[in-house]
């Protein structure tokens, strides 16, 4: 286990913001991760866990403590019938990756989850989901560290308290669990209509009435390439911002002063409501704010294309929601989440 000292986390995060982490080690099996996150606790020093930096801010100061990058690997099947098959991948496989290699078996179940950066043991920390999957539809347990009882665990979907891009790694049981592998039951059935309704219109535009596993994926890196840059060419965070969810009473309201607002009911009887329609309403789309460019073909990203430091990016950040509440009166969220000072 090599520990090094100063490491910019720009380097570390796909925003290429962030001052140095005073110690930082990339860790390759449970057993390095204990014997690193024990050591660090025993000499009080506070710990952060990143896996591929999409989905992180850093600030400027950088952290004082040791920041590990998870390569745990790892993919296995662990069960098999005639419905379904169970795998087992390790929290360091790129999530990407786990997603053809399922594609390739034929498995449905995240094949709409194409082409989102990370890795897999971050996927459930904010229940990521796209085109009207969510890990949350697919995932059987979890294995994790418990920083508390310095024990592997093994949580069930339940206890993971899924919601919309959220869990309890990123809410009740912050910075206690350090996710080492997810295990995920996936269908043998082809992907089948309603699809999402971009999908959709994909599949309409391009003629496309036989659906696979590998047709879903093609058209999903088809959609994102078009719509969303690559973090890992262009310095961004993917989806800046949460969609937002209101009440049926705002929503009606809304409504009627914005016949096109582009919503989706909630099993709650709540509506999800666009962020991107709402920044865009707001007249943000393509906007160079601070530094940060809106993006021109999605506003939920935003780009890195000259900020100089975290005071650019939340200046920016401030200046979005702030006019988006001034019209609408919803306060849009961050998604990404920051490292502590």
């Amino acid at each position: 286990m090599d520990i090094h000292t100063n490491i910019s986390l720009k380097n570390l995060t796909t925003m290429k913001l962030g001052g140095p982490a005073q110690f930082f080690s990339d860790v390759h099996t449970v057993q390095e991760l204990a014997e690193l996150y024990q050591d660090a606790q025993t000499k009080n020093v506070p710990v952060f866990i990143v896996g591929g930096g999409s989905n992180i801010i850093a600030r400027d100061e950088g952290f004082h403590g040791l920041v590990l990058r998870i390569k745990i690997p790892g993919f296995e099947v662990v069960a098999d019938d005639i419905y379904s098959t169970t795998v087992k991948v390790g929290a360091g496989e790129s999530w990407d990756a786990t997603v053809a290699r399922t594609v390739d078996m034929h498995l449905s179940g995240i094949e709409a989850m194409s082409a989102i950066p990370g890795t897999t043991g971050a996927a459930p920390v904010q229940n990521i989901g796209a085109y009207g999957q969510e890990i949350a539809d697919t995932l059987v347990s979890l294995e994790a560290y418990d920083t508390q009882t310095h024990a592997i665990v093994s949580l069930t979907n339940a206890e993971c308290e899924f919601g919309y891009r959220h869990s309890i790694f990123r809410g009740s049981e912050q910075g206690r669990y350090v996710i080492t592998s997810v295990t995920l039951k996936l269908s043998k059935s082809n992907p089948a209509p309603p699809f999402y309704d971009s999908l959709q219109s994909y599949f309409d535009s391009h003629a496309i009435s036989l659906f696979t596993q590998k047709v879903v994926r093609d058209a999903v890196i088809a959609i994102r390439s078009e719509k969303l840059p690559d973090p890992a060419v262009t310095p961004s965070a993917g989806s800046f911002f949460k969609n937002a969810l209101i009440d049926d009473w705002l929503y009606d309201e809304l409504h009627q002063k914005f016949p096109d607002i582009k919503a989706y009911v909630m099993a709650d009887g709540s509506y999800k409501v666009s962020s991107g329609w709402l920044i865009e309403k707001a007249g943000l789309k393509g906007q160079l704010l601070h530094g940060m460019r809106v993006h021109d073909k999605n506003c939920l990203v935003l780009i890195n294309e000259s900020a100089k430091n975290y005071e650019d990016l939340a200046a920016a950040r401030d200046e979005i929601i702030a006019r988006v509440r001034d019209m609408f009166r919803i306060v849009i969220e961050q998604e990404p989440l920051e490292l502590p000072l």
